[in-house]
């Protein structure tokens, strides 16, 4: 596969959040606010990135019965190198906010697909793409829930406050259901338009 498409399918056509639907837990709780959302997508990003290029390099040593256990040590590497990471250059309240939604990057079921399914079995160059297309491709989920989500339920986005007045917010948006009632608004809108692309052809 072309690294052109490889990149294209992380980001559009399987994007992990709107299309494969993947990693909830993090999209419901860290998408209060845009700057969160961000956070946590890149966070995933450079774990993804970092562990693929280990494991596709060494992928011809990984014995089968050890191999999901070592993979599991080199992200949890990475998981730990990126939390000494944040709580010395993340901005003020962000790494508190996401608390332990970093630890369970661990256990990332996108990050151990990509793992599993391609950079134990691609060289490295092709495993980076694959795993940088699927991070941005989460990210951009994560911060396109996190602006909708904040800007309707706090009037604001990233931090920077656009609606002054309080009654035209939905404070049910930077609940638990409003990550779902987002997610599936995307997702619909996003199926009426491919279908509508199909139908053109």
């Amino acid at each position: 596969m072309k690294l052109y498409a490889l990149l294209r399918r992380g980001v559009v056509d399987q994007n992990p959040v709107f299309v494969q639907l993947l990693a909830l837990c993090p999209l419901l709780a860290v998408t209060t606010s845009a700057a969160n959302a961000v956070t946590m997508g890149l966070s995933t990003t450079a774990v993804m990135m970092g562990a693929c290029l280990i494991i596709s390099i060494f992928r011809k040593f990984f014995l089968n019965e050890i191999r999901i256990a070592a993979f599991v040590v080199i992200v949890a590497s990475f998981v730990t190198i990126l939390q000494f990471m944040l709580e010395v250059y993340a901005p003020p309240g962000i790494n508190e906010a996401l608390g332990i939604y970093i630890p369970l990057i661990v256990v990332n079921c996108i990050l151990f697909a990509r793992i599993e399914g391609f950079a134990s079995k691609n060289k490295v160059l092709p495993s980076l793409v694959d795993a940088f297309g699927m991070g941005v491709g989460f990210t951009l989920g994560l911060t396109t829930v996190g602006i909708i989500r904040e800007f309707f339920g706090a009037g604001s986005i990233f931090g920077f406050e656009i609606l002054t007045d309080s009654n035209s917010l939905v404070l049910t948006m930077i609940m638990a259901p409003g990550a779902f009632f987002t997610l599936g608004a995307i997702v619909m809108a996003r199926k009426f338009i491919v279908e509508r692309r199909k139908r053109g052809e």
